[in-house]
């Protein structure tokens, strides 16, 4: 029995429908002077590779729409999408997985800092048997203190928290196989995220030192109140990761947790009262009790509640809270 093929050898394409190898996928906003330069590298670094490439533009203000229209003018491995408006940048990757037909998808910047002759090198290393390959930008040049020193702080908290540990999170360069994009669900910022999500699947993920060029062209997108999404985003990809299947864990647990420091607060009371004759009236760690009791009760059911909400969820979706990764025999 022949080998099955590798990334980079891939069998040929289906006559009847054709599913290239690789899609391509950049969201644009306002990157008009970069964007011609960007199709001659892909085109150039992805000679001789089954690729489509699709550029989505995020509602950009300038002209970067008709110079996207006229790279797919020119090639037809170049595919438009057009948003009606500016919905940030995981609304704009959450519609190019939507419109990839690749077997792998790989993420690249409009802006040029990022190096398309850098994919094939991804591609090699995902034949090793990766699901998952980040680009980090171990040379980065951006400026230090206002983009290097908080990246380097988030990726640290981030690789903490999902317990997928990568060097460079912000890096927009990642390669994945299909099947671990297409089931996700992006929304608010969490495109930063994307391989924390694969990880939580199964997916075999490691990093590959990529070229940075500094930016010579456009305006940076970015600044320091990135960092504080950063960490909202993150609050949230914890509890999905740890708790969205069982939400009464988180407040099942604190409601017990303030239950338990009621009883507490109240047998200190009831202790002074009888033992010292200080009078309840007199005592405000009697009012705290009272408080956390309600507290710890309210608590307890939300976390009922939230456990029968993910039970409809799943149900009324047709989700499973499970990811197979292969099948054999079926």
């Amino acid at each position: 029995m022949a080998a099955a093929p590798t990334v980079m050898e891939a069998a040929p394409p289906s006559k009847m429908a054709h599913t290239p190898l690789l899609s391509v996928l950049v969201p644009v906003y306002n990157e008009e002077e970069n964007l011609a330069d960007l199709g001659k590298e892909i085109t150039a670094a992805l000679k001789g590779i089954d690729f489509e490439a699709v550029l989505v533009d995020d509602g950009s203000s300038d002209r970067s729409f008709d110079e996207i229209l006229k790279l797919s003018k020119a090639d037809p491995r170049f595919k438009a999408v057009r948003l009606g408006t500016n919905f940030g940048q995981t609304a704009a990757m959450a519609a190019g997985i939507a419109h990839a037909n690749g077997k792998l998808i790989a993420c690249l910047d409009s802006d040029l800092q990022n190096d398309a002759r850098d994919i094939p090198l991804l591609m090699k290393k995902l034949d090793e048997g990766y699901d998952v390959v980040s680009g980090w930008r171990k040379d980065r040049q951006d400026k230090m203190l206002t983009r290097r020193l908080p990246s380097m702080a988030a990726n640290a908290v981030i690789s903490k928290v999902t317990g997928v540990e990568l060097h460079d999170y912000g890096c927009t360069l990642k390669l994945y196989r299909a099947e671990y994009l297409k089931p996700l669900r992006l929304y608010g910022e969490m495109h930063r995220f994307i391989p924390a999500f694969a990880g939580f699947m199964g997916a075999r993920i490691t990093e590959v030192a990529v070229n940075h060029r500094a930016r010579t062209r456009g305006k940076s997108k970015y600044g320091l109140m990135r960092t504080f999404k950063v960490v909202l985003d993150l609050l949230t990809v914890k509890f999905l990761d740890a708790y969205l299947s069982k939400p009464n864990y988180v407040f099942g647990g604190g409601g017990i947790a303030m239950l338990l420091l009621s009883g507490l607060l109240g047998a200190f009371t009831l202790y002074k009262k009888f033992a010292l004759g200080v009078f309840v009236k007199d005592q405000p760690l009697f009012h705290v009790s009272v408080f956390c009791g309600m507290v710890g009760v309210q608590l307890l059911l939300m976390g009922l509640l939230a456990e029968i909400l993910v039970r409809i969820y799943y149900e009324t979706r047709g989700r499973q809270s499970y990811f197979v990764r292969e099948t054999v025999n079926l």
